[in-house]
């Protein structure tokens, strides 16, 4: 390809010189180019290879369906592979790349896959590799895969997301789209105007065909003077449309800082937006089609609009001696526009029997070849000459010397987010192209995007529409006959359809001999348009093709499934601003910096941060958390509960409904009453457990684990909602609305005298299990008498933004009696010592109630609740379930590991495995190790001595009661 520059160009500014480097070499370009349009101009030929067989490549598009120029950008955490040339603008410094070449895109060793190219056909990868080991080929194979390098290191950039509600979005600024969107704005509505291009104005900009008595370019500057003049009009440039979805949810993504210098860039680099409208309406233009002939992947094989937009904005000729094939008009435009820009045009070859347009041609003195057709180009690096012959098929007859080879094969609407948005597909004979048929939602296409090529009926069509009245629609202008390839056709084997993936019409021939003539599978057998161009410029050639093979029309073919994102969107413009800390961001207690100040050493659990141990001077954890643990046990700890849920269900009907919700009886619990609780879910399985009280005759204050409590409450309401509708009750998760603190040992009840409350703590006034209000250290509170330790506990709960000062109340006040801080290893311990249940690690997925002590609740129970009728499947009364034991180590030795699974007797294969430990601690308040596992009909075996196996060693233990410390509870009655 012989590119060179005019002194032409609607969108640069030469008066703007910007250095860039390509592939290690320093070159020159102007403001307003893109690095396609830069590269052309500084006579690249070569920008890239394909996929499989490593073929030189050079431009064939101007915009987004360019298939073959793609770039890695930059270096370091700043690399972004996989740009499209033609959609990155040039900026000062700018240092580019090709992909899937090595050494060079000039020269790529790879490019010897040509060679055994007959041995390589489409789905080889499914046929092959199978003996002797496909392992043998793996890493080639692996090492060869992909296109760029994805980077190393964090993403610097940050991304953004906003929210939209507007009446009218227009997508699209070519004549179509500002027409429809003034005309939609002069009726009041609210109009989004979104364009995918830095400049607005669409095929506006490479266009020199008159719109309304204008120029493309006055006409457009005018309607966008006036459209930037209303209130009700707001403009987004860089904005691409990628996704449409149900309900009139169209998502955007905006490019703010990619087009300038990487030091100049500040802010988010790209905004995501989601975009709710009344109505969409989709002026997305259309992608030129190429025509299939030997050799037309061959440098300097181009679009012609491709062509006509390098030379019309940017001032960049791609050849000098150029060949037009067409098969409709548009080829001419293209061909007159390049003859203007200072090109010879050897000859237009044109494959209908005559044209009108052919006189404005011979006027030109440009000679016109009619029914002929392209048969096969020559070249390596660069195209040298075009073959050509009958259109209706045969040998070359005649042979066009040049450097340049325009191909104009009809137009395809970018039917993309219609077909998203629901809407079906009609084919047009005339056009030979799919066009919009039936609309889903509120979302007509116009312009080009409707198969409406004459401006004129364009602009009146858009303006219809927008108005909401009938559109006129003009008959569209007939392509003229393709080449058909015969099935075995030795020319088809170099004639291509996907650029990047080396797909051939002769791949497509093989689909169908093996019978994959579905679209769908045409798709994933021969990977056509499975590029990063997603088939823009291939998916409707490959099913002419199967259509001509299999004598099918192509309405009876249809298309593969159009899916979101339009083009390629980056994972940090999904992301937004979710990534690191902020992915799930972890939420802090309200004594968060006076835990941290007593030696916290903080985790997540359930999304806070919390408390695992707290440090003194330089001791290990194990010894924070025995320390912990006896001041528990022998005088007194304070435990930060805050994060456990905390959901008040209210109403005439909560009892009744929290009787349905639970395993345990409710309706028959007193007021200031508690009562433990466990959840199911609707197949029975153990979900979530915690603690309810009754504040209230119709109030109840219901507790859940920390990372259940929005979950829960989405339940609860789900089934108020949809199933119980006629129960009158409230949920509210009040979690973040109540900081609680445990005191908990033999001395709790001291320190929350010593604390100060007008609260009765005397063991008869205020027993275990038990709801109180009233105020504490001075501060109106809500007191449960509850324990996870198996010791005298008080969970006094307090409005969040006093959670720090009781924190320091009880800190101060336990001082004399030897309080001290515990954490959740500690409370792990002291409940394993206790044997009581904790969700998620002493279940699974398949858990049933009466797995972990549940059965007599049920039995007892009336009344029917969620998960009942699960639990009674004959899977859940199977005798040998596993169930919830203890085990007690008799080896002599330490704590069982996690996860250590029970070996039938006699066997050493822990593939039949009895069961598993699920918790295991080294007890400092009984000095031995303690286990909780789940054991196959564990609990008919009490007193049975079993083997553990963990990672190939063995132990020894025994299945016991779980209850290990203090099992009558005498502790808790205290």
């Amino acid at each position: 390809m012989t590119g060179w520059r005019n002194n032409a160009g609607t969108t640069i500014d030469r008066s703007r010189r910007v250095n860039f480097t390509w592939a290690g070499r320093s070159y020159e370009g102007f403001g307003g180019d893109t690095l396609a349009s830069a590269l052309l101009a500084n006579g690249a030929s070569i920008v890239g290879r394909s996929f499989k067989y490593h073929r030189p490549r050079g431009l064939i598009a101007a915009g987004l369906e360019e298939p073959n120029a793609i770039v890695q950008l930059e270096a370091g955490a700043a690399t972004i592979p996989n740009m499209k040339a033609t959609q990155v603008e040039l900026y000062e410094g700018l240092v580019a790349s090709p992909v899937n070449s090595w050494p060079s895109a000039t020269f790529d060793v790879l490019a010897v896959n040509s060679l055994v190219k007959r041995f390589i056909p489409a789905a080889f990868y499914y046929k092959t590799f199978l003996w002797p080991n496909w392992h043998l080929f793996e890493r080639w194979i692996r090492k060869a895969a992909g296109l760029g390098v994805a980077p190393q290191h964090p993403d610097p950039d940050p991304y953004e997301h906003r929210f939209e509600n507007i009446d009218t979005l227009v997508v699209g600024s070519g004549a179509a789209g500002l027409a429809a969107a003034e005309a939609a704005a002069a009726s009041g509505a609210q109009v989004l105007l979104v364009e995918t291009d830095a400049v607005l104005g669409g095929g506006l900009l490479a266009s020199t065909e008159p719109v309304e008595d204008q120029s493309p370019a006055a006409w457009r500057d005018s309607a966008l003077s006036r459209l930037r003049a209303l209130p009700n009009v707001k403009i987004l440039a860089r904005t691409m449309a990628f996704g449409f979805y149900d309900h009139g949810l169209v998502a955007l993504c905006e490019r703010l800082s990619d087009h300038l210098p990487l030091l100049q860039r500040s802010g988010p680099r790209q905004r995501l937006w989601k975009v709710r409208c009344r109505r969409a309406i989709l002026a997305t233009g259309a992608f030129e089609r190429p025509i299939a002939f030997s050799g037309n992947d061959i440098p300097g094989v181009m679009l012609a609009s491709a062509a006509q937009t390098y030379a019309l904005r940017y001032g960049v000729v791609p050849g000098r001696r150029i060949v037009v094939a067409a098969n409709n008009d548009s080829g001419y435009e293209a061909a007159f526009a390049l003859q203007d820009a200072g090109a010879t045009i050897v000859a237009i070859v044109d494959t209908r029997a005559e044209a009108p347009v052919a006189a404005q041609a011979a006027s030109r003195s440009i000679r016109v070849i009619f029914s002929s057709a392209p048969v096969s180009a020559r070249g390596g690096r660069r195209v040298k000459s075009l073959s050509i012959g009958d259109a209706a098929g045969g040998s070359a007859r005649e042979t066009l010397q040049c450097d340049t080879i325009l191909t104009a094969g009809g137009w395809n609407p970018a039917v993309h987010l219609h077909s998203q948005s629901g809407g079906s597909l009609a084919f047009d004979e005339a056009l030979q192209a799919f066009l919009p048929s039936q609309s889903v939602q509120e979302a007509p296409c116009v312009g080009a995007a409707a198969g409406l090529f004459d401006i004129e009926a364009a602009i009146s069509g858009a303006r219809a529409i927008a108005r909401g009245d009938e559109p006129i629609r003009s008959v569209p202008v007939a392509v003229g006959p393709t080449r058909h390839f015969a099935d075995g056709d030795v020319a088809a084997q170099t004639a291509w359809l996907d650029f990047q993936n080396d797909v051939t019409v002769a791949d497509v021939q093989l689909a169908s001999r093996e019978s994959f003539r579905s679209v769908e599978h045409l798709k994933r057998y021969t990977t056509l348009g499975m590029a990063s161009d997603q088939g823009k410029t291939s998916n409707v050639a490959g099913i002419g093709v199967l259509s001509h093979l299999l004598g099918k029309p192509p309405q009876a073919i249809g298309t593969t499934k159009f899916r979101p994102p339009y083009d390629p969107v980056t994972i940090g413009g999904f992301a937004g601003r979710a990534v690191g800390q902020d992915l799930m961001p972890v939420a802090h207690l309200a004594a968060h910096h006076e835990q941290m100040a007593a030696g916290a050493q903080m985790e997540q659990y359930g999304g806070w941060l919390r408390a695992a141990w707290y440090r003194k001077s330089d001791e290990a954890e194990e010894a924070a958390v025995r320390r912990e643990v006896l001041a528990v046990r022998n005088s007194v700890g304070l435990f930060d509960a805050s994060p456990l849920g905390k959901i008040e269900v209210k109403g005439p009907d909560a009892a009744e409904f929290l009787q349905r919700m639970y395993v345990n009886g409710v309706r028959n619990l007193k007021v200031d009453r508690c009562r433990y609780g466990l959840m199911l879910n609707e197949h029975g399985v153990v979900y979530d457990d915690g603690v309810f009280a009754r504040i209230g005759e119709n109030h109840f204050l219901v507790g859940t684990t920390s990372g259940h409590a929005a979950a829960i409450t989405d339940i609860f309401n789900e089934w108020l909602q949809c199933e119980w509708r006629d129960l009158n009750v409230l949920v509210e998760n009040v979690t973040t609305g109540w900081a609680v603190m445990n005191v908990a040992g033999p001395k709790a009840r001291d320190v929350l005298k010593t604390v100060g409350t007008d609260i009765d703590l005397s063991s008869a006034a205020f027993p275990h299990m038990t709801y109180r209000e009233g105020r504490v250290a001075g501060v109106e509170a809500r007191v449960e008498r509850v324990s996870f330790s198996g010791e005298l506990s008080y969970e006094v709960a307090v409005p969040w933004s006093y959670g720090a000062s009781l924190w320091n109340c009880f800190m101060r006040a336990g001082r004399k009696f030897g309080i001290a801080p515990f954490g959740i290893e500690a409370l792990m311990v002291m409940r394993v010592e206790k044997g009581f249940l904790h969700i998620g690690s002493d279940t699974d997925g398949t858990t049933y109630p009466q797995d972990v002590g549940f059965g007599p609740a049920i039995a007892k129970k009336p009344d029917d609740f969620v998960g009942r009728r699960s639990t009674t499947r004959p899977d859940g009364l199977r005798s040998d379930r596993r169930q919830l034991v203890g085990l007690e180590v008799v080896d002599g030795g330490g704590p069982i590991p996690i996860g250590a699974h029970l070996l039938p007797r006699g066997s050493t294969d822990p593939r039949g495995t009895e069961g598993w430990v699920t918790s295991s601690v080294m007890s400092p308040t009984l000095q031995k190790p303690l286990a909780m596992a789940l054991v196959a009909a564990g609990s008919a075996r009490m007193g049975e001595d079993v083997r553990t196996w963990h990672l190939g060693q063995t132990r020894r233990a025994r299945i016991v009661d779980p209850r290990a410390y203090d099992p009558e509870g005498a502790r808790l009655d205290v």
